[in-house]
């Protein structure tokens, strides 16, 4: 238990260092469908996105996983795999956003609207990227086709990508 702490103080200690904010986004996969979320309000308000966000100074990235998917869309990750991580800048700001992006095929409950986002099922061949971030269309391939993920996308005016890297992984 005393490594766990340790480990979890040396990751918080090395994202504040960083000026990084940890976030968390839960993609849910049954094939052919993928379970999106329509963005309510806050950050992203009128795109699809998976299920997700900041992770809390005293929680594994794991548990915030699973709690944001609970609160935005009601229900529970049976087993859920990390997949991906991805930074995003955003020019002009020095915060970077560390996305920790995880793939669920099982779970339980009804997905179900909530003050935060209205959830819709999509078949994988009318995925709505017109209507995502603009990175979504870059990774999501790599997600749907079980790969795992690093990257870094550098945003400018009007939500341009201005840099994109990322990179295919045997482990996150």
């Amino acid at each position: 238990m005393i490594y766990v702490l340790a480990d979890l103080e040396k990751n918080i200690k090395s994202v504040m260092e960083n000026n990084k904010k940890l976030l968390t986004l839960c993609i849910i996969y049954q094939h052919p469908q993928i379970l999106l979320g329509m963005k309510k309000k806050g950050f992203g308000a009128g795109r699809w996105n998976g299920f997700g966000g900041k992770v809390e100074l005293d929680e594994k990235i794991e548990d915030a996983a699973k709690r944001e998917l609970y609160e935005e869309a009601g229900i529970t990750a049976e087993n859920f795999d990390k997949v991906g991580i991805i930074d995003f800048e955003f020019q002009g700001n020095p915060e970077i956003l560390q996305v920790h992006i995880f793939k669920a095929n099982n779970f339980l409950g009804d997905p179900t609207e909530s003050d935060e986002m209205k959830p819709q099922w999509f078949n994988v061949n009318e995925i709505p990227f017109n209507d995502m971030w603009p990175d979504d269309i870059h990774w999501m391939p790599l997600l749907l086709n079980g790969k795992k993920f690093t990257g870094k996308f550098l945003f400018g005016q009007k939500d341009i990508i201005l840099r994109k890297d990322l990179l295919e992984v045997n482990e996150i």
